[in-house]
Parts: C-alpha cells; structure tokens; sequence
C-alpha cells in the first residue's frame, strides 16, 4: 500500500478502495463535515487550546471532484451565501488578548497632533513626611503596594515626641481629677489652667503627627504607651510609587518619605505652538497613543504661560488608565479633537484590516466565540480612529486581536501558542 504524503499533498491514484478509505477519514467527500470541525475522539490529555474552527468559502480542487467550484460565486471569486467565520474557546481568546465593543455614533472632526509627556495625578497623589526629627523604625507598606486612606505605613520614634506624649498624660490626668472637684475645693482659675494645658499638650502631639484617634488611646493607656513612638498614616488611597527610605535612618521634618498616587487617571502634557493652543477648549476629546494601546482622555486645562526654552504652551489632558498602559516619564502622541464634526460610526484604526482579496474588513462578534468577517469601506482615519461605511450602530466589533482572526481565515487555524 502507498503511504500518502501530506506534506506534498499526495494521494493514492483516484479510483480505488485506498483513495476512497481516505477521503473519508480525512473528511474530503462531498458532503462530509471538515476534520477540523469534528469532535476529537483521542482529546483527555490536557494540552494547548485547540485549534479555531474556521469556516470560511471553499477553494476550487476540494470537492473532491475535477478541481473546479461548480457553486455559484460572486464579483470577488467567493462562494456566494458562504461566511467567513472563526471559532473561538475561551481559553484562546484570553491567549490572544482578543477584545469587542459596540459600535456606536461618536464625532471625528478636525484634530491638533503634538507631542506630550505623562504625568502623575498630583489632585491624586500625596507625599508622606515626618514633621518633626525622627528615627524609623518599622515599614509597613513597600513600593507598588495598594493602600488606603489610614492605613499605617511607617512607624517613627522621636525623643521631643516622647517628651510631648508625656506632658499629654500627665495633663490629662490633672484636668480629670480638677473637672470632678470643680465647685468644691477648686477655683475657676486652677480648673482653666487645667484645661488650657491639656489643649496645649494635645495640640503639640497632634502637630507632631499623630492623629486625634492615636493621641485618645494614648491618654487612655496613661504611660505606657508614652515611648516616643508614632504611625505616619495614608493621607489617601493609591499605589506606593516612592518609598526612599530603609530602617533605622533618622530623618528630618519635611523629608519624603513615601509618594502615593492615584494611578486611575494619568495627566498627560501636550506641548502645542500658542496659535494652536488658542484652538482647544476645556472639554475636548483627546486621544493618547502610547505604543500600539490608544487611550481616550479630556482636556482639563490649559495652562496660561509660556515654556520658557521651547515657547510652547502646555495642555493637560486627564486620561483613564485602568491597565496602568501609561507611566510618568514617558513620551506619547497626542491627538486633540478641537472640532466635534458630524458623529459617524468609526472603529479603531486596527480593527480594519485588508482582506486577501483587496477589500477592507473588519470582525462582527455573533454568538459567544464566533466572529465573522464584514466588507466595509473606509471614509477617514484620525488618532488612532477609522470612520466607516457598511456597518450598523449597535453591532459589537473586534477591536483587539483582528489581526488574528484574519489570520486563521488565510490558514484555517493556529495554535494561539504557537505549537
């Protein structure tokens, strides 16, 4: 028996019992479902995604008749009624980063380009210090960590705040035992100059840092607690993005210690010529391209004076940063949308991609894990947005990983793993 060598596409002589054993095994009779749609009778071993299952018009030559298509085709050499589609799991569309969104009207009027760099959040970002000379003593909180608003970060020991917490202690003891005298064996006089100190005693520890709270559980352990030592807590929830600092530094008031910052929502500078900046507004939809990733964002404000060395203007534009794509520091281009226009239904720019046969296309999400191809015509492209022609508002498109699907309609399958 003749070994049939896939590679080449060899096959056994038509005619015959060997040929036609293996056009049913492999699923190339007419009629007979494709070998990649069917259930694998071997699949318990654990193992990469499958496969997509793509289901695309059929070339000429795989009928398994003469080589030639005899279903009726359309003006681009496809067969008419057949759509392109691919099959995905959930697992693959995780490996590919494969992301949808519902197309909707938005405006994609004239638009300013300029480059800008990233900046963080100071609405949203805070600086820990000591306000009085201290030594550290313990960390509770390292770069990149979460936190939240109160939440103990470093822990300080002073000799002046040892000094305070005592006079503290000791002022309220005094004031607490002249109140329950008052009216008896106590003048107005002693009972004010009670009060007076232990205000002044409770005022200094709290200039020294530490919180109203710390300072009542000091006063109610008396001495005890009266060591010097004291918590600098979160001024506000954020993400740790400076601790320059390590155990047993004595430090100075004023000394940063920690930076928390509020990595939601990033400012990015745009650098614009003054006539150009004369064009923007606060309000106006602006997009931020850093690498392959576009982000939306607004404008907030427009600052007022001039870059002495470059004579250029700034503009600060707020922009939603849920994936952390952006970093201060970094240099981004920024697109500013300082004429609304007639709202068109536009998709991101690399969600349309050429299709083998010269026409543009994008992917429409259908049912769950299964996307199909649709012919569109491109109008215009501007930041990172395409508007088009030959689409409905409402339908959900693939705005990441187009790249892929097209690919599987070239190939008819791929292994997200590359296996």
């Amino acid at each position: 028996m003749t070994t049939p060598d896939f590679r080449t596409g060899g096959l056994p002589p038509r005619g015959g019992l060997q040929y036609l054993a293996l056009l049913l095994a492999f699923g190339l009779m007419p009629g007979a479902a494709p070998a990649a749609q069917q259930s694998p009778s071997h699949a318990h071993a654990p193992g990469p995604p499958a496969a997509p299952a793509v289901h695309a018009p059929s070339a000429g030559g795989h009928d398994g008749h003469d080589g030639h298509d005899e279903g009726e085709r359309d003006a681009h050499g496809h067969a008419a009624g057949a759509a392109a589609e691919v099959h995905l799991s959930d697992a693959q569309r995780r490996a590919i980063g494969l992301e949808t969104g519902v197309l909707e009207p938005r405006p994609l009027g004239s638009a300013i380009r300029a480059p800008g760099e990233v900046r963080a959040n100071a609405y949203a970002s805070a600086r820990v210090t000591p306000r009085i000379a201290a030594q550290v003593v313990a960390r509770h909180a390292r770069l990149g960590d979460r936190v939240a608003a109160g939440q103990r970060l470093v822990t300080l020991s002073s000799v002046a705040m040892a000094e305070a917490q005592g006079d503290l202690v000791v002022a309220e003891r005094e004031w607490q035992r002249l109140r329950r005298l008052k009216g008896e064996f106590v003048s107005d006089r002693d009972y004010l100059e009670a009060r007076v100190a232990r205000q002044k005693a409770l005022s200094r520890v709290l200039a020294y840092g530490m919180t109203q709270a710390q300072a009542t559980a000091l006063v109610e352990a008396e001495s005890r607690t009266a060591d010097g030592t004291f918590d600098l807590l979160a001024p506000s929830g954020g993400t740790v993005v400076a601790d320059e600092f390590v155990l047993g530094e004595l430090v100075e008031p004023g000394r940063v210690l920690l930076e928390i910052t509020d990595e939601a929502v990033r400012w990015v500078e745009a650098r614009l010529p003054p006539a150009e900046a004369a064009r923007v507004s606060v309000g106006d939809a602006a997009r931020v391209a850093a690498g392959e990733y576009w982000l939306d964002g607004r404008v907030i404000q427009i600052h007022h004076g001039l870059d002495e060395t470059t004579r250029t203007q700034a503009v600060r534009v707020a922009v939603p940063d849920p994936s952390h794509e952006l970093h201060p520091g970094i240099f981004v281009d920024v697109t500013l949308f300082v004429d609304a226009g007639e709202p068109a239904l536009v998709v991101p720019e690399a969600a349309v991609l050429r299709a083998p046969d010269g026409d543009w296309q994008v992917f429409i999400a259908e049912a769950e894990g299964t996307y199909r191809s649709v012919e569109v015509e491109p109008l215009r492209t501007l930041g990172g947005l395409t508007a088009v022609a030959g689409l409905s508002a409402g339908s959900r498109i693939v705005t990441r990983g187009a790249f892929f699907l097209q690919s599987e309609l070239a190939k008819g399958g791929f292994d997200p793993h590359n296996h």
